[in-house]
């Protein structure tokens, strides 16, 4: 589904509520403008109110609604975007007053998602989204099920008595059901992947951050790879992985992860759960924050904000202050971690931040497999102490045990075992 037709350059006006006149009101529009930009929609005209809340019927005053009506006819606009998640009746009724296509920033989001998808498991996550945002507002919206991302075979027909919304809804509760199992069976491959690394003792490192700050260049910078690296927003949705070796020869995984952003729609974050998996998991996580943005520092606290909801804000996290290059000054940001300045594009300081990584993850338990003689059973006794076992079993050689253990007992173990 795309709200926005690819053959015909939609103009809109730009609108929202605020308490008060402020600079973070007009960064939340200039990224209102950015976000529209890629959807391929030009923004033409923008307009505020101020009032404590929005009206619960349209959103606007009667009189602002009026006044949003008539810059949209002068300025010759065919849809009007709102920079806050309309209600169905807010999105209905002002539909019926501006006489044109309104457009929230949830379905704008949603539609920079669909166009963005690339893999099958993206494709799925951002119609289990769509469907999740499409169904309250079936009502009198007139809404075609091939217009809201669901797929129309192998679903029953109209019972008796069904009336056609709610067939609809019927249908798309299916749907949603058969994407939750799909979506599902896609997270269990993901832990099956990740227990494959534990296995082999190779950690991960999650680059995490606001959309377009930069983290596939900082991942093509250090791994010479080839993410998708574009000045977008949401240019990267499916995680891309890529293995780097440290200074001391042992290997990371680096991934990276779908951009994060304000009022970023709860219907997506339960949609990419699956995906967002990969920073619960992480031993450490890479902040990569956008240094020369007049904003980094709410950017910042966004992306905080978001680790705290995946329960992923104690982790050890590096921040990478990137885009060093376009900074004129020093950078203005007050965020938890350690911080490295960078540029991915200049590729400039970035053994300063291998090095931080490689220290963050002196401190953190890896999986090791170990063949200890049955002589040295001291050995077995470290590792009881200092580590997490999770296996014993017995050989001729003697005793084979998988544990998660700090490199500092775990290269201590291989040292001991090579002189045996």
């Amino acid at each position: 589904m795309h709200i926005v037709e690819k053959s015909i350059q939609e103009r809109a006006v730009i609108f929202v509520t605020a308490r008060s006149h402020s600079g973070q009101v007009e960064g939340l529009l200039e990224e209102l403008v950015a976000l529209a930009d890629t959807a391929g929609v030009e923004v033409v005209g923008r307009i505020t109110q101020i009032r404590e809340k929005p009206d619960t019927a349209t959103y606007f005053g009667r009189g602002k609604v009026e006044e949003l009506k008539n810059l949209c006819l002068a300025l010759d606009c065919n849809v009007a975007i709102c920079d806050d998640e309309l209600s169905p009746a807010q999105l209905r009724n002002l539909e019926k007053a501006l006489e044109l296509k309104v457009v929230d920033r949830t379905q704008l989001i949603l539609d920079i998602f669909a166009q963005r998808a690339k893999t099958a498991e993206g494709k799925l996550q951002v119609e289990a989204a769509m469907l999740a945002y499409n169904l309250p507002r079936l009502k009198g919206k007139g809404i075609e099920m091939s217009n809201l991302g669901a797929s129309a075979g192998g679903l029953r027909t109209r019972g008796p008595g069904e009336t056609k919304l709610e067939y609809d809804r019927r249908r798309i509760k299916t749907r949603m059901a058969d994407l939750r199992r799909e979506i599902d069976d896609l997270a269990k491959h993901r832990r099956l992947q990740r227990s494959d690394r534990a296995v082999r003792g190779v950690p991960t490192v999650a680059l995490v951050g606001y959309t377009n700050a930069g983290k596939s260049s900082l991942l093509n910078a250090l791994t010479a790879g080839g993410a998708v690296a574009e000045s977008k927003l949401f240019a990267t949705l499916d995680p891309t992985a890529r293995e780097l070796v440290l200074p001391n020869n042992s290997k990371v995984m680096l991934v990276d992860t779908v951009g994060f952003v304000r009022k970023l729609p709860h219907q997506l974050v339960t949609a990419f759960r699956a995906t967002l998996e990969e920073v619960r998991y992480a031993d450490v996580l890479v902040h990569v924050v956008d240094a020369s943005h007049p904003e980094a520092e709410e950017q910042a606290r966004t992306v905080e904000t978001v680790l705290g909801e995946l329960d992923s804000l104690e982790k050890p996290t590096i921040i990478a202050l990137n885009k060093m290059d376009k900074l004129t000054h020093a950078p203005l940001i007050t965020a938890r971690g350690t911080c490295v300045p960078v540029s991915a594009a200049e590729k400039t300081n970035l053994a300063a931040l291998i090095a931080a990584i490689t220290e963050a993850l002196v401190d953190q338990p890896q999986r090791y497999t170990f063949q200890i003689p049955f002589e040295r059973g001291d050995l077995l006794t470290l590792l009881h102490e200092q580590g997490t076992v999770h296996s014993v079993s017995y050989t001729e050689a003697g005793t084979e045990i998988v544990v998660d253990v700090v490199p500092k007992y775990g290269n201590k173990i291989r040292g001991e075992l090579k002189r045996t």
